[in-house]
């Protein structure tokens, strides 16, 4: 290959949807952008967002490609690319695929962070091995997909990207991602026909971000960054995956695109050393990423020959890698450093079977639209979570709760709890919560409903009717929370983050808060319906825990179903109506307000102290969740051998419910281990009434990533001695701990 060429395989420059547009008949034809793009570098490298449709794009079912036209459109586009290349050589179609493929009639699951909640990997994992399976029937190669960040700062608009506040929860959920998408690639060498390579992002630390502001530096130690936020990413690699994103954050001062020691070193280095993962993947960087090294470098030029020498392989959006031949002539970098990086970007696109089957495109059977309806609304009804039912208020007893007041802003849409990065959905599609009682409560039960108020602002004219309307029922359903909506008014920065919010947005990327509060009008709502004086249940739909104190003081039960998706409203009505069981555990833990901030459970162990003017620990806890039954938990009982634990649990209450038992372990002293507090662990059971089971959990050799192997165990009844290495000093200590059960 020439050196023009290789640098194209490197550019990943156009956004897709500026590649076609769609005739008056219908069909799509190519855009003279596309034609300048593959004449540049003879070919094109990687092509983002083809079939990617949202308010940033501009792309909608007027203007973009659905199910049946996507297939056409990446033929089209593909056999292009080949006719303007020498050799041949086709290009990657790059998609986000954050909770779903984001693209026209594809499924849309429940965000991440309801992932987090439902703290089942098998059930994820089917459920990302039908978003892999959609994004190769419309034509798609590799997937985009959010998974690394570990969620410090609830003010942070992308939390909902994130699978939570812990390492461990956010590993396991990882594996279930790469395993669902990719399949057993390792083992065939390449990728099933409805397989996709993954691009785990973001790498890394991400989640640290200073203030709970998108994009800021994260001020991390390097025993932060390792016990933290490398586990999840760990993981991944460990599980196969093909890619990952180097993230726009600092770490200790330096871009990740330009973080040789964290790529080059951490990641790509020696899988035998101490410290090197033996990476063998592509690194991609985040939009526009390389371009923002220039701060640092003087010119765009050197900004890509940084990026490149750092170990990023293929740009996003960037001019800095356009013009990687230059930086070959000025010395900036060697033509083997390019060389590496085009066999990275090749190797994958082999093991695609790109070069053998360029246009292939598998098709879904018949009852994928059913089946990917069916697994969306799995998973949202696994993470609602139940966080208090005074006096047993759930499920809704229908001989003491004929007439139902449902009220709120949420109560009869669906566009505000679909998450951000989610395509246009057609009109009638997905349940709204009041729609799903209608259809679901008993015969006879009387069902009215109130907005109430709209999420944000300050217009109290409706308060008046939903409290006329919680007066007269004997339960009020009050659904209230966030929205990470975007729409056609919305103004976005070069790289899709939103900049200036239309009315009703509090969440996303783009969208940090100072304050953790839902809108005025919906506390002043809150506070005239549960006035009444009628039973209140409570129900949020959220991108983030939001603080509202009020509603655990007021309200008869409280539950938080997050960003759940189209059909989420039918999760929660069959919750609500005790059809089903609540399942779901705080993936974050819920601060009281915006100022304890941080909450996350997994702290040192510094004798935290309080505050003077309020209590410095969390609402509610990561890992809190109730059921519609009891549970008793025995004492852990390490086996002989030290390799597994076994915990006894007995459903003690009257109904059939799901335990999610948690292992922790706790140090008796915390000189070399570094929490309070670590999730070691964690399995579900169901049992019925009176019905008792045991869990075991293997003590497995994942311990502190990166900090020191777990060498000994002793075999006591709910205590255990390991021995672990302090990365300080890289010694051997032995700490004493005890394992804790939560369930």
């Amino acid at each position: 290959m020439t050196l023009r060429e290789k640098v194209g395989q490197l550019n990943q420059r156009m956004y897709g949807w500026d590649a076609y547009r769609r005739r008056p008949d219908g069909e799509f034809e190519l855009t003279e952008a596309l034609h300048e793009e593959t004449d540049r570098f003879e070919g094109l490298g990687a092509l983002y967002g083809l079939l990617r449709a949202d308010a940033w794009s501009g792309v909608d079912h007027s203007t973009g490609p659905d199910a049946r036209t996507g297939p056409a459109l990446a033929h089209l586009v593909q056999r292009h690319v080949l006719e303007r290349s020498r050799l041949g050589v086709p290009a990657l179609f790059v998609e986000e695929v954050p909770h779903g493929l984001m693209a026209l009639d594809a499924t849309v699951l429940p965000v991440n962070l309801a992932v987090g909640a439902t703290w089942d990997p098998e059930l994820y994992e089917r459920a990302a091995s039908h978003a892999a399976a959609e994004l190769r029937a419309r034509g798609g190669h590799l997937a985009l997909v959010s998974a690394l960040d570990i969620a410090r700062d609830p003010r942070w608009g992308r939390t909902e990207e994130c699978f939570g506040e812990d390492p461990h929860l956010a590993a396991r959920l990882t594996e279930a991602l790469v395993r669902g998408m990719q399949g057993d690639v390792e083992e065939r060498g390449y990728f099933a026909s409805d397989k996709a390579p993954v691009v785990l992002k973001h790498f890394a630390g991400q989640g640290a971000t200073v203030g709970g502001r998108n994009s800021a530096e994260s001020e991390l130690g390097p025993r932060e960054l390792h016990e933290i936020h490398l586990p999840a990413a760990r993981a991944g690699v460990r599980a196969g995956a093909a890619a990952v994103m180097a993230a726009y954050n600092e770490v200790d001062g330096m871009p990740c695109a330009a973080n040789g020691p964290l790529l080059n070193g951490l990641l790509r280095g020696n899988a035998n050393g101490d410290r090197g993962w033996g990476f063998r993947g592509l690194v991609m960087a985040d939009g526009l990423a390389v371009d923002r090294l220039a701060r640092i470098t003087g010119d765009k030029v050197s900004a890509g020959a940084l990026a490149l020498n750092s170990g990023i392989d293929l740009s996003l959006w960037d001019e800095g890698f356009t013009h990687l031949a230059e930086a070959v002539e000025r010395g900036l970098v060697t033509e083997s450093v390019v060389d590496a990086a085009v066999s990275r970007v090749l190797t994958l696109k082999f093991r695609l079977g790109l070069f053998e089957r360029p246009y292939a495109t598998p098709e879904l059977p018949p009852s994928s639209a059913e089946t990917g309806r069916a697994l969306s609304t799995a998973l949202a009804r696994s993470s609602i979570t139940l966080l208090h039912n005074k006096a047993g208020a759930l499920p809704i007893d229908p001989a003491r709760f004929t007439r139902l007041a449902v009220i709120g802003p949420h109560a009869a849409t669906t566009a505000h709890g679909l998450g951000d990065y989610t395509a246009p959905q057609r009109p009638g599609t997905g349940t709204t919560v009041l729609a799903a009682l209608n259809q679901l409560a008993p015969p006879g039960t009387e069902i009215r409903h109130a907005q109430g108020c709209s999420l944000t602002g300050g217009d109290l004219s409706g308060i008046p009717e939903a409290v006329a309307t919680a007066a007269a029922s004997d339960l009020a359903v009050l659904v209230l929370g966030g929205s990470s909506a975007r729409t056609p008014d919305t103004e976005f920065d070069a790289n899709g983050a939103a900049r200036t919010l239309v009315p009703e947005m509090t969440c996303g990327e783009g969208v940090d808060l100072a304050g953790l509060r839902l809108g005025p009008a919906q506390h002043a709502l809150l506070d005239a319906v549960t006035a009444t004086g009628t039973p209140t249940v409570v129900v949020l739909i959220q991108g983030r825990p939001h603080a509202a104190p009020e509603a655990a003081e007021r309200a008869a039960a409280l539950l938080t179903a997050w960003y759940p998706g189209p059909w989420g409203g039918e999760a929660i009505a069959e919750i609500l109506l005790g059809h089903t069981a609540p399942t779901g555990r705080l993936p974050i833990s819920v601060p009281r307000s915006a100022a304890q901030l941080p909450v996350y459970y997994n702290h040192k162990d510094t004798e935290y102290g309080s505050y003077a003017d309020e209590d410095a620990e969390p609402l509610y806890s990561f890992g809190h969740g109730l059921t519609y039954t009891t549970f008793e938990y025995g004492v852990p009982n390490i086996g002989r051998n030290g390799a597994s634990c076994e915990v006894e649990v007995s459903n003690t209450g009257e109904r059939a419910g799901r335990s999610v038992v948690q292992l922790y372990i706790r140090p008796l002293r915390t000189t070399v281990w570094p929490r309070t507090l670590e999730l070691r662990a964690f399995r579900s059971v169901d049992l019925a009434p009176g019905e008792r089971g045991t869990v075991t959990f293997p003590l497995g050799e994942e311990r502190l990533a990166q900090v020191g192997p777990d060498l000994e165990r002793m075999p006591l009844p709910g205590s255990v001695e390991i021995r672990v290495a302090e990365s300080a000093r890289g010694a051997l200590d032995a700490v004493p701990v005890v394992l804790d059960i939560k369930g």
